[in-house]
């Protein structure tokens, strides 16, 4: 997975009374990432998005992307549960409905998926060629809330779009639900220094949020790459807990046969597993 973040500048702030997270703004930082990332890894992108990306304009502009030569641009987007969509759920018959997976693999008890894009009424407002519409139903926990049209059977229903043409239902609908670990990213992002800026000074909260996103970053990249095996107890850490059992821990740099080395309380309850991330760290290749 590639994240790129990117500054902003005060030319970016909305003038005046113009709406802001609008399709043209979603337009404008989608293009801005990409042209951020390497152009060796531009020719195969997957989009990913909540249900704030289901506008004309993104996924068009989208779907135009796969105009310019040697490039496949997928997206995959959720879907509001609009009148054509429950109605095309009420004619989806009951063989049509496959069960869903767990990320690991494993079938979800009590959850369903299916295809509606040829359950869709011709009536529907045009979309992108070559948009396919999957829906997922569950069982809900007891006491969540369910609009009228849920409560007619009891099932909960989630839709997402993709142009993603190959694949298993079932594939495809894990690989959106995945995008969901964004929502985690912002959390931990916020707990790092995003949840309070220090200044009324753009320029200062500028720089802090800079600051922030190479917290989160490494943080995330730490939690990726090196908290496994024994140092997998941290890799589940929300930002407060890693900070007290990793970031903050009581440790002393010292010289020893000249290198240097970190010297961990062996009373420390995760001594362990710091010195596993910082061994499996140690062997991560250098770049060519």
């Amino acid at each position: 997975m590639v994240r790129q973040h990117r500054r902003v500048s005060r030319r970016e702030l909305a003038p005046g009374q113009r709406r802001s997270n609008t399709a043209a703004d979603h337009i404008d930082v989608l293009g801005q990432a990409i042209a951020q990332i390497p152009a060796s890894h531009r020719r195969d992108l997957l989009i990913r998005s909540d249900g704030a990306g289901a506008s004309h304009d993104l996924l068009e502009w989208i779907t135009e992307q796969n105009r310019v030569r040697g490039r496949q641009v997928e997206y995959s987007v959720g879907f509001a549960i609009t009148a054509p969509i429950r109605r095309a759920i009420a004619t989806c018959p009951e063989a049509a409905w496959g069960p869903a997976l767990n990320p690991n693999g494993d079938i979800r008890d009590g959850a369903d998926i299916a295809e509606l894009t040829g359950f869709l009424a011709p009536g529907m407002p045009k979309w992108p060629d070559g948009m396919r519409v999957i829906v997922r139903r569950e069982r809900p926990h007891p006491g969540a809330q369910l609009s009228m049209f849920e409560e007619i059977d009891g099932w909960r229903y989630q839709a997402f779009v993709t142009n993603t043409a190959t694949g298993q239902l079932q594939f495809l609908e894990a690989r959106h639900r995945a995008h969901a670990r964004v929502e985690d990213r912002i959390r931990h992002a916020k707990d790092t220094g995003l949840g309070r800026l220090p200044s009324r000074e753009f320029a200062l909260n500028q720089a802090w949020l800079v600051a922030v996103m190479i917290a989160a970053d490494l943080v995330a990249w730490t939690r990726m790459l090196a908290c496994t095996g024994d140092a997998a107890v941290l890799a589940l850490c929300e930002p407060k807990a890693l900070r007290y059992r990793f970031l903050h821990v009581a440790a002393r740099l010292v010289r020893s046969g000249r290198r240097r080395r970190v010297k961990i309380p062996e009373t420390w309850p995760w001594a362990t597993a710091i010195v596993a991330v910082f061994n499996t760290i140690a062997a991560i290749p250098k770049p060519a």
